[in-house]
């Protein structure tokens, strides 16, 4: 039996399969090794997804946020190995899974636009080229959070158009209300995860997204991750590129006109790598 995990930090999605072919699903939180431990880990493996497990597992591919270098992927691989000691567990980073998910055995160029985003250059087997993220202060463009920073920002500096202005603030009331508009710069400054708080005012620009301010606001967005990351790799209109996350899936209309406005065709976009990845794993079994 082979487990496979897409770990983000709020929800890990779970694929179990079995000898015989069969695919059953689980989920757990969401593990991060820069914020939890291996008990923390190993804690909620046991209680959640090992009894609803008849069997031995024999391998475990772990695909997750935070799990870059050494060290951290140590830290999962010890959780995953407290739940199954017999196991064997192979620790890889969401990029890596992005790649394995959405191009399979073929090169291409694998992007993730979700609260955040990245992109690599994939050879079919491993990851040869890597624009560097700057996470979500300095880069982060064509994500939840840059679409929802950006928003907020407009807004409180006065550029949005009145009757989207009117719109936003009747939503989230930030217009007159200083002690919400300190709570964004608190969030902004203070509290953990702003990249999460403001993807939060993404969801406002996709029930917008016809009108025109709204639209430029994305349109620009994706523009900015192209013009930064993709079209830097060398050779990048000679390879199929992808896309998997929320923000790629619901915006893929305007993600696509982006795309053809720069010359890119966009083949697979995904909201969720976990059925590629199971995919992906099912294959090399049959090998």
């Amino acid at each position: 039996m082979i487990l496979i995990a897409d770990s983000g930090s709020t929800k890990t999605d779970w694929r179990i399969l079995a000898e015989d072919g069969t695919i059953n699903q689980a989920r757990t939180i969401g593990f991060n090794p820069f914020y939890q431990d291996a008990q923390v880990i190993y804690t909620e493996i046991s209680q959640k997804l090992v009894p609803l497990i008849t069997g031995k597992v024999n391998r475990i591919y772990f695909y997750g946020a935070g799990c870059a270098g050494e060290e951290k992927c140590a830290i999962v691989k010890d959780g995953l190995l407290r739940a199954f000691p017999e196991a064997e567990a192979e620790v890889y980073s969401d990029l890596v899974g992005a790649a394995r998910a959405l191009c399979g055995h073929e090169p291409g160029i694998a992007c993730i636009l979700g609260t955040g985003s990245n992109s690599c250059l994939y050879d079919g087997e491993k990851i040869v080229a890597q624009r560097a993220p700057l996470g979500f202060w300095l880069g982060d463009e064509g994500s939840g959070g840059h679409l929802g920073k950006t928003l907020v920002q407009q807004f409180l500096l006065g550029e949005l158009p009145d009757d989207l202005a009117a719109r936003f603030d009747k939503r989230y009331q930030l217009g007159k209300n200083r002690e919400a508009r300190l709570e964004v710069l608190d969030h902004a400054y203070s509290k953990p995860s702003p990249n999460l708080y403001f993807a939060s005012f993404s969801k406002f620009l996709f029930d917008n997204r016809s009108h025109p301010f709204a639209y430029r606001i994305i349109y620009r967005s994706f523009t900015e991750f192209f013009e930064k990351y993709l079209v830097k790799y060398e050779n990048y209109q000679q390879y199929k590129v992808h896309f998997v996350g929320s923000v790629a899936f619901y915006y893929s209309d305007i993600l696509r006109q982006v795309a053809n406005d720069k010359g890119v065709a966009v083949r697979n976009i995904l909201e969720s790598p976990i059925a590629g990845l199971a995919l992906y794993h099912q294959r090399n079994l049959n090998l």
